[in-house]
């Protein structure tokens, strides 16, 4: 079996879109002290420093994470 070296065109499509703190805040319907109290406790994912004083959040990780809660993980 051949297997095609990524290029530049496929490893784009696999890159996910960046959510910032307010988008989280609107998908999940968490505040911003509920966010920063789960991620504290292990219960929200952790986000991803983007700059010196950025953050966000990949969409996968928090639309995997709606879903977990959704199939009754813990909240």
């Amino acid at each position: 079996m051949t297997t095609l070296a990524p290029t530049s065109e496929t490893s784009r499509q696999c890159i996910d879109r960046m959510l910032r703190r307010k988008e989280v805040e609107t998908i999940t319907g968490r505040s911003r002290s509920a966010i920063y109290e789960g991620i504290t406790t292990g219960t929200f994912p952790k986000p991803v420093k983007i700059g010196s004083r950025a953050v966000a959040w990949p969409e996968s990780v928090i639309r995997n994470w709606i879903a977990e809660r959704m199939e009754g993980g813990k909240a």
